[in-house]
């Protein structure tokens, strides 16, 4: 068979387990109870990835340290109330089979051929490429102290190396897009050191650098500092679920095959039951997730809190991993520093993991709202899917190069991702009346909590927006 021969074949290979082809050869029946969905759970452990990374351990530990425990309420509250806007998504997604940014294309007034969503939603995307070239430059920091190529470790030369070889990495591990190859490593890089990480926060009161129930309380108060604005609201929009995460992981929800298992929309009533089995799963995965993600976001801002903030250690520019690293050699010795780094490298690494493939299919996505490729043409998406993959880590290491500042660069992305969530509610609800069918919505507490969670994220939104207006 020849070269050419092979492709075609391949690519009607492709076609046929694409995961964004509903046909009646992909449907299986849901799996009833954990012991049984066990081994269909992963989605979750992909956004934990990316959320256990930047924005805990760069934005909630560096609020930890400015303000204390005073925040406290904010960081529970920020992983609990995207969760119900979330799993609404996934609901839409798992029952049409289409992917967020083709949904958030429904929602008018356009511009063209984009909706005024997937315009902030660029928007968005441009200043998450100052965060994720934070994200790249704090695993370059990590490295350059911990094998340093030339020169001083916090050396210019070292770290620009540093910053090269993380993007190049990042593209030979990650071009392939394997769903399972990213689904097992996030997995891994995430539990690791986020299990370490929580270990250390509850043996704190057996060390100097003790907490007591009262400064638990104390934080738990409902108040904002002053001067914490900025952090606070960056911390709103990056910490648990953010914009970006609510909308990659219907990407992730989709090629982990749950509605190609529920099959083409029919009308039957065995469609309907299958979907309603494949989404409770989900509910289970987006639950596991939201546990992973919620306790390492608490134990990062109690480290900050009870070991940086007495110490009026904040972290800030190059010597971030340095003072983040005092939250580990303060505690345990100096031995701990080099288990810190290599943890630093882990869970940021775990970041661009998670980061690199998903946002690639948000791009492409985006792409094939504007016309550009057919989004069901399997090779095409697969090739642009690649072409991002190459490109963004590039792109994100070259922002890291030119600003050098990760914790701003980290902070500046968490904004906008806030202000945006505004849009992902108002899409949520709109896909929800017009394209969810209605035996699909979810439990009477579920549908509260929705409704509270969607007026809580525009109440914040606004807040944010007004709060970064007032900082410009």
């Amino acid at each position: 068979m020849s070269a050419s021969a092979d492709a075609i074949v391949q690519r009607g290979i492709e076609a046929e387990d694409d995961p964004y082809r509903l046909t009646k050869d992909g449907v299986m029946e849901p799996p009833v109870g954990w012991r049984h969905s066990l081994k269909h759970l992963g989605p979750g452990l992909i956004l934990s990835a990316s959320i256990v990374g930047s924005g805990e351990l760069i934005v909630t530990t560096t609020l930890g340290a400015t303000v204390g425990f005073a925040l406290l309420w904010m960081v529970i509250f920020s992983t609990f109330v995207k969760v119900a806007v979330q799993i609404e998504l996934a609901r839409w997604c798992i029952s049409t089979g289409q992917p967020a940014l083709t949904g958030y294309n429904k929602v008018g007034p356009h511009v063209g051929r984009l909706s005024w969503i997937n315009l902030l939603w660029a928007l968005m995307a441009l200043s998450k490429v100052l965060q994720m070239g934070g994200v790249v430059g704090g695993v370059a920091l990590a490295m350059s102290i911990l094998l340093p190529l030339s020169g001083p470790p916090m050396g210019a030369t070292s770290i620009t190396i540093w910053t090269v070889i993380v993007a190049v990495g990042s593209i030979a591990l990650l071009y392939s897009n394997k769903y399972s190859r990213i689904e097992r490593g996030a997995g891994i890089l995430v539990v690791i050191f986020s299990f370490i990480t929580i270990g250390i926060a509850l043996g704190l009161p057996f060390t100097p650098y003790a907490y007591s129930m009262d400064d638990i309380a104390s934080g738990l108060s409902f108040a904002i500092p002053a001067g914490a604005v900025g952090a606070a609201i960056a911390m709103f929009g990056i910490t648990g679920v953010g914009a970006d995460e609510l909308t990659f992981y219907t990407y992730w929800c989709i090629e982990k095959g749950y509605a190609r298992h529920v099959g083409p929309n029919d009308g039957s009533e065995a469609r309907q039951r299958r979907a309603k089995g494949w989404i409770s799963v989900m509910y289970k995965d987006a639950f596991l997730s939201w546990v992973i993600y919620t306790f390492g976001t608490i134990a990062f801002f109690i480290m900050g809190a009870a070991v940086l903030n007495p110490q009026g250690v904040v972290p800030q520019g190059n010597e971030m991993i340095t003072a983040l690293s005092r939250m580990y050699t303060d505690t345990l010795g100096q031995w701990a520093g080099t288990v810190f780094l290599l943890g630093a490298v882990v869970v940021l690494g775990s970041t661009l993991w998670a980061a690199v493939p998903s946002w690639s299919r948000m791009y492409v996505n985006l792409l094939a709202e504007m016309g550009v490729l057919e989004w069901r043409d399997t090779a095409a998406r697969l090739r642009w899917i690649r072409i991002f993959t190459i490109a963004l880590p590039l792109i994100w290491g070259a922002a890291y190069l030119f600003m050098r500042s990760p914790v701003l660069m980290v902070q500046i992305g968490g904004i906008a991702t806030g202000i945006f969530l505004l849009a992902v509610v108002v899409a949520v609800w709109h896909l929800r009346r017009t394209e969810t069918d209605p035996r699909l919505y979810g439990s009477g507490p579920f549908n509260a909590l929705l409704v509270v969670s969607s007026i809580a994220i525009v109440l914040l939104g606004i807040y944010t927006g007004l709060s970064a207006l007032k900082l410009v």
